[in-house]
């Protein structure tokens, strides 16, 4: 593909193409938010990142290979560059392969469909080849579909209410980019819906990936595994973790109490790291989040912890450099500066205060949308969009 001018384009919070140069530019301020190694590892630990190039799972993996020089493999499911650039995440790999050769890190990216059985024989191939066996498991997986390899059934996730329908408020943006304050109702979740989404976005492929590695014999003594996940506000609960989507993540937390009594036998722990509210591509399809956000931000502004920066916490209590900040359900918090009471009640004022008419001074829009427009390279700070780039990039090859 012939060097060109990379626009967005696309409907929503979905851009069709991706660029390149803003993507790369994304990950090094990214990098930029990590504290320096406090000393060379002598041991250095291996690590298996699933779902490595994009929110979450993306941060994890900087910071594990900046903060503390990890090995290992990351797995994502990127588009590789075709009639259209590749996806973004394809771009951040590249990149993020840039800042493990940098690290010194045997690091190796794996673009392939995490839940199927073929991509687990590779990935357990490459651990056992490599390493030996594994340190560290972060799973961070958000997919609208999952296909069964065992039984060839696909199951779709949905995102809806429970029980009854529920009206809410959601920014959008016009193809201006002027801010638009809508009214959205979501029907409730058939009971075969919510059945689906509990086999996409709840913990059965991730039990798969600890019993593969089992059996394979590739789990260090003292191996911790954790699961993504997310509880966020009052405001947001009906249709997230009252809905669907929480049900899902109900059961995430279920097997990971099942992994973690599994695990003690090599002195190991299965987690669930519940993680603050952050502008993603997964969250951005959740009616009444891009508003909440907005908000938040306007009430935290440069308090509102980054994806990287409560990343760089996770790996900090993963390794033993910090303790364990568990709640009593035995979940990991990283979210307790978004959900303190009085920043939850300025929220919610705000929430209850907003018009039409209010929206661009109430919510921080702009902070919002270049955050959008961000995941996918664009409004980067730094970047020259008139100049020409070329797209054809090839996925990092292992070293």
């Amino acid at each position: 593909m012939a060097a060109r001018v990379v626009s967005p384009t696309g409907r929503g919070f979905l851009l069709l193409d991706a660029h390149p140069t803003g993507c790369f530019r994304s990950v090094a301020d990214m990098v930029a938010q990590i504290p320096a190694p406090t000393g060379t590892e002598a041991d250095p630990k291996v690590a298996l990142v699933i779902g490595s190039s994009a929110g979450y799972g993306l941060a994890a993996t900087l910071a594990g290979l900046r903060r503390h020089g990890i090995h290992g493999v990351g797995v994502a499911f990127e588009r590789p560059p075709g009639r259209r650039t590749g996806t973004a995440g394809w771009y951040r790999t590249i990149a993020t392969d840039a800042v493990a050769a940098e690290a010194g890190s045997d690091f190796t990216f794996v673009n392939a469909d995490a839940f199927a059985d073929t991509t687990k024989d590779e990935v357990l191939d490459l651990i056992a080849k490599r390493f030996g066996q594994l340190d560290f498991l972060v799973y961070s997986v958000a997919a609208p579909r999952r296909t069964d390899p065992r039984t060839g059934t696909t199951y779709a996730s949905v995102i809806k209410p429970l029980g009854s329908a529920h009206t809410t408020r959601t920014l959008e943006f016009d193809s201006d980019g002027t801010p638009l304050l809508r009214e959205v109702t979501a029907q409730p979740a058939g009971e075969a819906e919510a059945a689906d989404t509990v086999q996409v976005m709840g913990g059965e492929d991730w039990s798969r990936w600890i019993t593969a590695l089992e059996d394979r014999k590739l789990l260090r003594s003292g191996f911790r595994t954790v699961a993504l996940s997310y509880i966020g506000s009052s405001l947001t609960a009906a249709i997230y973790r009252d809905g669907t989507i929480g049900a899902a993540k109900v059961h995430l937390e279920q097997t990971a109490r099942e992994l973690d009594e599994r695990l003690a036998a090599i002195g190991g722990r299965a987690l669930t790291s519940v993680n603050g509210a952050a502008v993603t591509q997964a969250s951005t399809a959740i009616p009444g989040i891009a508003l909440y956000v907005s908000l938040l931000h306007a009430v935290l502004g440069d308090a509102l912890q980054s994806p990287v920066e409560q990343s760089v916490r996770l790996w900090d209590q993963l390794t033993g450099a910090a303790p364990l900040d568990l709640d009593e359900q035995g979940r990991l918090r990283l979210d307790r500066w978004e959900l303190d009471p009085d920043v939850q009640a300025a929220v919610a004022e705000r929430w209850r205060a907003i018009t039409p008419e209010t929206i661009a001074e109430v919510a921080d829009v702009d902070w919002f949308r270049a955050q959008f427009r961000g995941l996918y390279g664009f409004d980067v700070p730094g970047v020259d969009y008139a100049a020409p780039v070329d797209p054809d990039l090839e996925w990092p090859a292992p070293r």
